[in-house]
């Protein structure tokens, strides 16, 4: 098919925010969105993938101060970590957009000044309460528990000078547009939570300049202000493909804009699915197809942090196990709408069983077979029966449920289809048995046929493999001397070549690894690590653990008298039970035995903490707090955690094991 006459198709993954190395967590979203873009392809389709880094703000403003450097060169170095990264893990984009680049800069200007000379942008001022952390305001009813509901930080008054978007003149035309499109917010847990939580309540106007900061793009009308983040990030879409506010927009513009898909985490789809939508309607453009909001990679043992040795690294876990294994591990266990789990010890169980054992395996004794019984010449005698109908049967069945899955972006699940493939064909060699076959002569076709069949849907398999594990299903098709078949191709069984001969030395492709080896390894690691972290001082963002060695000054709030820290009642609870509030983003409720008493508490360290790791641990507790309604539930008391500069939260607990009501004096 020519080039023009293929179907488009354009996908984006959020811009990295470039304030430190991203951790396997964050580069997950780019192998998910890679597999997509490589089966697109295969499909067909004339596919553009985008993704970059998100490079202005008063965070990174802060650290490249903290850090003796100009943001522009904290950026710099930033952003070719975050490359670097990507490269690594063979991620197949075709632009690398950078928000600091001078014609996407150019565009925002002129995005900004079109919404303010039509209307929808207006000049006044912001009084509120102001979460540094998340860079946003707040209004007193917004608050949970009195902290920013986002992020559950401390916020502080504020007045500030600003230039607002007047989201309401909007709202209406996009909950219609989301009525009519259930497809555009994916999974639809996600859409229900942005109609019911933000769009029906009411939309307040958007704050999109500051005057606090310099880091940014300044409003060349009024250059006091820089462009606030979202108007800045979220455009990338579509500068990124050569939009021009003046309507001299590129060929490529026209050619893949609407958007058939961005993959953004969970966490940011409010931003995605309201203001990205709102800000396309004003600029007169058609909205993206679809936004799905894939859910998080979490750490086995907790939330990522340097101090308990557990942050993971994609290049870290590639030195033990491999690109391609990595890949596998991330996009095999995240569920659709779930979060998924990483550790050592389940990305070791699955290099063993999965990998090594299910496909490694496979593939080397059927080659194996095929030198010594043929002298690698795989030939189709035609020698079939029953148990050889069955084995194509479910090879093409997985064919297409795979591709099924991929439709719907279960890329979890089509990948389990795919291993359906390689797990059927070690069921067919225990029901063949090759090597009882070899002993009779009269048998020699059946053999042969048996190890065509196995090399073919071998072949087919590998094939499918290609667009989430491409470097391994290279190797495959190279070992067994066929090229990558095309998915339209994959409808037919018998296509391998009769008489192809395969390599005469198979390469192990997995080798299986010993966990207690591994642990040993990663904890030697972890030590050095420390041992180089105590000699340096700053860093990055998830790399240097610096707000720890440095210490941390905070402004000073009003003395108080004994008498009114007495009033304040500390004790240790148990906590026994925790689940997640179905009404929050934030918060978990958790059940703490206090003594003889169980006691109800809502905390808003979701993003810290599943529910699962909160179960059985000793936290220090303020028990004679006034009960408070939050998202519905009653909390009686409150969890005490510390945080860092970066905004991450560690509960506190006793530092020996002391019982369930013991009080904090």
């Amino acid at each position: 098919m020519c080039q023009d006459c293929k179907k488009t198709y354009y996908i984006t993954t959020a811009i990295a925010y470039a304030s430190g190395k991203p951790h396997i967590g964050n580069t997950y979203e780019i192998i998910l969105a890679d597999s997509i873009a490589r089966y697109k392809r295969e499909q067909g389709y004339d596919v553009f993938f985008q993704t970059g880094t998100d490079e202005h703000g008063q965070k990174i403003e802060e650290k490249a101060e903290a850090s003796g450097v100009t943001p522009k060169e904290f950026v710099d170095k930033a952003a070719a970590e975050i490359k670097r990264i990507w490269d690594l893990m063979n991620t197949s984009y075709d632009k690398f957009i950078r928000t600091t680049d001078q014609d996407h800069e150019a565009q925002v200007q002129k995005i900004f000044k079109k919404l303010y000379d039509q209307g929808d942008i207006y000049k006044g001022y912001y009084e509120g309460l102001y979460c540094t952390p998340c860079e946003s305001f707040f209004t007193e009813s917004q608050l949970v528990d009195g902290k920013c509901p986002d992020c559950g930080r401390e916020v502080k008054p504020a007045k500030e000078e600003a230039y607002f978007f007047r989201m309401s003149k909007y709202a209406p035309r996009l909950i219609e547009y989301i009525n009519e499109h259930p497809e555009f917010i994916q999974p639809v847990s996600r859409k229900n939570e942005m109609m019911n939580n933000f769009l029906l309540p009411g939309l307040q106007d958007l704050c999109v300049s500051r005057t606090t900061f310099s880091w940014g793009i300044p409003v060349d009308f009024d250059p006091r202000h820089v462009t606030y983040v979202w108007l800045d990030a979220l455009t990338n879409y579509i500068t990124g493909i050569g939009y021009d506010c003046d309507g001299s927009s590129t060929d490529q513009f026209k050619k893949y804009w609407p958007a058939d898909l961005h993959l953004i985490g969970k966490d940011i789809i409010r931003f995605h699915t309201i203001y990205w939508p709102i800000f396309l309607m004003a600029l007169g453009l058609p909205l993206p197809k679809q936004v799905f909001g894939h859910p998080w990679l979490l750490q086995g043992d907790g939330k990522m942090s340097k101090s308990k040795g557990n942050v993971l690294y994609a290049d870290t876990l590639v030195d033990f196990f491999g690109v391609d294994a990595v890949r596998y591990f991330v996009l095999h266990e995240m569920p659709f709408d779930n979060d998924g789990v990483i550790s050592w010890e389940l990305m070791v169980e699955r290099m063993n069983s999965d990998l090594a054992n299910i496909l490694g395996n496979l593939v080397n004794r059927t080659i194996s077979m095929s030198n010594k019984y043929f002298d690698g010449v795989v030939s189709d005698k035609g020698a079939r029966g029953e148990v050889d109908e069955d084995l194509k049967k479910v090879v093409l069945e997985e064919v297409k449920k795979a591709d099924a899955k991929m439709e719907q972006l279960r890329v979890a699940d089509a990948m389990t289809e795919i291993f359906n493939i390689f797990r059927r064909c070690n069921k067919y060699i225990d029901e063949t048995t090759p090597w009882t076959l070899a002993k009779d002569e009269s048998q020699k076709d059946r053999l042969a046929t048996v190890l065509y069949n196995l090399t073919e849907a071998i072949a087919i398999g590998a094939s499918l493999l290609y667009s989430f594990m491409p470097e391994t299903s290279e190797k495959i098709l190279a070992q067994i001397h066929t090229g990558k078949r095309e998915l339209s191709r994959m409808d037919t069984f018998g296509l391998y070549p009769s008489g192809q001969r395969v390599t005469d030395k198979p390469e192990i492709l997995f080798a299986r690894m010993d966990i207690k080896e591994v642990l040993e390894k990663t904890e030697a690691m972890h030590g050095a690590e420390t041992a180089a972290d105590q000699n340096q001082a700053g860093g990055e963002e998830g790399a240097s653990g610096s707000a720890e060695d440095s210490g941390i000054d905070l402004e000073a709030k009003a003395e108080i008298t004994y008498d009114d820290f007495a009033k304040l009642q500390f004790q240790v609870g148990e906590i026994i039970k925790c689940e997640a509030v179905p009404k929050s983003k934030k918060l978990l409720c958790s059940q703490v035995k206090i003594g003889s008493q169980v006691r109800q508490i809502l905390s808003g360290i979701k993003a810290y903490y599943s529910p699962e790791e909160m179960v059985g641990k000793k936290v220090m507790v303020v028990t004679n707090l006034k009960p408070a309604k939050l998202a519905g539930m009653v909390s009686e008391g409150m969890i005490l955690c510390a945080e860092d500069a970066e905004g991450s939260l560690a509960l506190m607990t006793p530092e020996k094991s002391m019982p369930a009501g013991a009080e904090i004096c």
